[in-house]
C-alpha cells in the first residue's frame, strides 16, 4: 500500500487507488460528474492546497529563491494543527490502502505536491 503523487488529469496508473485532488479550485469547464472519469480526482481535498495568496506566489516564482520562499510559507500553513492531523491521517492510511494525491502543475519540482511528498515522507508515509 502507498501514496502516489500525481498530476491531475493524467491517465491513472494500475493500483493508484483513490485519487485525491489537493487543489484550491476544481478543473475549469469540466462538469463535476466527469472529474473522476477524466482522471482529475475522486475526492476534492482543498485543505492540502496552498492558500489563494500562496498559489499566486508559487505561480510567480521564477527562481530558486522565490520558490524557497513559497515552500517555507506552505510548510508553515501545513504545520497548522488541522493540516498536520490531516497529513498524519494520510500517512497512516498509506500503510493500509493505495491513495494518490495530485495537482494540475506540469512540473512536480515547482508544485506544492513536491512539498506534500516530503511532508508525508517525514511522517512515515509509504510513498510510491
Amino acid at each position: 500500500m502507498s501514496i502516489s503523487i500525481v498530476q491531475l488529469g493524467t491517465p491513472r496508473k494500475h493500483g493508484e487507488g483513490l485519487r485525491i485532488g489537493t487543489v484550491r479550485r476544481p478543473p475549469r469547464g469540466v462538469p463535476k460528474s466527469d472529474f473522476a472519469r477524466l482522471d482529475y480526482y475522486d475526492v476534492w481535498f482543498p485543505n492540502l492546497a496552498p492558500s489563494a495568496e500562496l498559489v499566486h506566489e508559487a505561480l510567480a516564482a521564477k527562481d530558486d529563491k522565490a520558490w524557497a520562499s513559497f515552500t517555507r510559507k506552505f510548510r508553515k500553513e501545513m504545520a497548522a494543527p488541522d493540516r498536520s492531523r490531516e497529513l498524519d491521517v494520510l500517512a497512516a492510511l498509506s500503510h493500509h490502502a493505495n491513495l494518490s494525491l495530485g495537482c494540475y502543475c506540469d512540473d512536480e519540482r515547482r508544485c506544492h505536491r513536491s512539498v506534500l511528498r516530503e511532508l508525508l515522507a517525514g511522517r512515515g508515509a509509504d510513498i510510491a
